[in-house]
């Protein structure tokens, strides 16, 4: 099994934190947030460690890491990144961002999937919106489950749902079986030949995020499901994340 962080982004809305340092090596008390997941994944016993890099990325060393950069990081997106380590997508492997911070739980949980593809999902996530105006509840990724717990919808702001069906955020972790991960190349080349224009929940193929390029194996019949989370995990898009990650972690 291998990870690849995607770590690309210039993390416009961390600054001051990232003017002159990528969001990966932004400090939560003495260590990087990069340093941090990696950490834990060597603690799951998992060596095999890609990061996608891309705005000051000679910033971001690490020993015992294989490296890819992503040089048009400006302009496009999370997709892109992740096949710029495609050579990677050859095996059982776990996609993660470098702006999340996680218990280690979480990744026993992830690690512990058995099917096919599977995304880290929070059923109790709304408590993670409380006083984070910089960050508001409409920008979650949210998951709608079925009533019988499958996936039917990943994008943004879904704040409706039936009677027996819920609404999670997914949390930013993925894992994929080494079959899986056959079909995210084969599904992503098949794009890049035939599509054009808007994707998903992005303008373009180019600027989509991993949680695009779900939804599109989704709508192609492909099982996508849920791995529930129940241990602590932040996103750190913003200074107030940043904050609320300090208290949260202490």
């Amino acid at each position: 099994m291998n990870v690849i962080i995607l770590a690309a982004g210039a993390g416009i809305r961390l600054r001051p934190e990232t003017t002159n340092i990528p969001k990966g090596m932004v400090k939560l008390f003495d260590k990087s947030l990069l340093e941090m997941q990696i950490d834990i994944f060597k603690k799951c016993n998992i060596n095999d460690i890609s990061i996608v890099s891309g705005y000051l990325s000679n910033q971001i060393t690490f020993p015992s890491i294989s490296y890819f950069k992503n040089k048009n990081y400006l302009s496009t997106s999370g997709i892109v990144s992740l096949f710029c380590a495609k050579e990677k997508l050859q095996d059982n492997t776990i996609i993660t961002y470098s702006d999340l911070i996680f218990e280690k739980s979480i990744i026993d949980n992830v690690i512990n999937f058995k099917g096919d593809i599977g995304i880290s999902v929070d059923l109790d996530w709304e408590k993670n919106y409380v006083d984070r105006d910089k960050h508001p509840k409409s920008e979650a990724d949210n998951v709608l489950l079925d009533k019988d717990g499958n996936i039917r919808k990943l994008r943004k702001n879904i704040s409706t749902c039936e009677e027996n069906e819920k609404i999670g955020e997914f949390t930013g972790v993925v894992k994929l079986s080494k079959k899986a991960s056959q079909v995210f190349v084969d599904k992503y080349s098949e794009l890049k030949i035939s599509h054009q224009g808007k994707f998903h929940n992005a303008p373009s193929l180019e600027k989509a995020i991993i949680s695009d390029m779900l939804q599109e194996l989704i709508d192609s019949e492909v099982k996508v499901e849920p791995i529930l989370i129940s241990g602590k995990w932040c996103e750190i898009d913003t200074p107030q994340d940043l904050e609320k990650a300090r208290k949260l972690f202490i």
